[in-house]
């Protein structure tokens, strides 16, 4: 993750912005900070592509069964409640949450905070980076997130009100109260 410096442009970037710079730019993926700030990142390998779509699926399939929310893959961004507009590798709204959005507001970078998050840790990724995004997740309200990380076989699990959990190569995650029944076999992750 790169956070560019626009002030000499614009003081921060405008949703209306980041829309056109990611439908002029497709091939990129784009965040923003809480404080506007553009953050461009690059593209995953194939390694983490292929696991990234085997956690999507996992959790799509659990979601398929129990018709309990909404998934969503690494392309989505929301506008999180600290302004910030974040896409996690893997997320998941409930469904009461997600139908009080207008249609309009669906088409777009959804103005909530997802559930439940996974950040899959990749080669070109910071671990420090990535912890202070969990945390900003935490802090808007995000329920469960899990950091993957494949290469030290550890995922951290955050959860409000309590500190970070960590697991050392784990087999299998699981979705607590908030996502009942799910569990992640991590055989193909690690």
């Amino acid at each position: 993750m790169t956070a560019i410096n626009i002030s000499a442009f614009v003081d921060k970037i405008s949703d209306r912005h980041l829309e056109k710079l990611c439908s002029d730019n497709p091939e990129s993926k784009f965040e923003t900070t809480p404080k506007g700030r553009l953050i461009v990142m690059s593209p995953t390998g194939s390694e983490s592509g292929k696991r990234n779509g085997d956690l999507f699926f996992q959790v799509e399939l659990w979601n398929r069964r129990y018709k309990l929310g909404v998934t969503f893959d690494s392309s989505t961004g929301f506008k999180l409640s600290n302004g910030a507009t974040r896409s996690p590798d893997v997320s998941w709204v409930e469904n009461a949450k997600w139908d009080s959005l207008s249609k309009q507001q669906q088409r777009k970078f959804a103005p909530l905070d997802p559930n439940f998050v996974i950040e899959l840790m990749s080669p070109t990724d910071d671990l420090v980076e990535l912890q202070q995004k969990m945390l900003e997740y935490k802090s808007c309200g995000v329920k469960l997130g899990w950091l993957i990380n494949p290469d030290d076989k550890e995922v951290e699990i955050y959860r409000p009100n309590v500190e970070k959990e960590i697991l050392s190569n784990p087999t299998s995650l699981f979705g607590d109260k908030i996502l009942s029944n799910l569990t992640v076999d991590l055989s193909e992750i690690f």
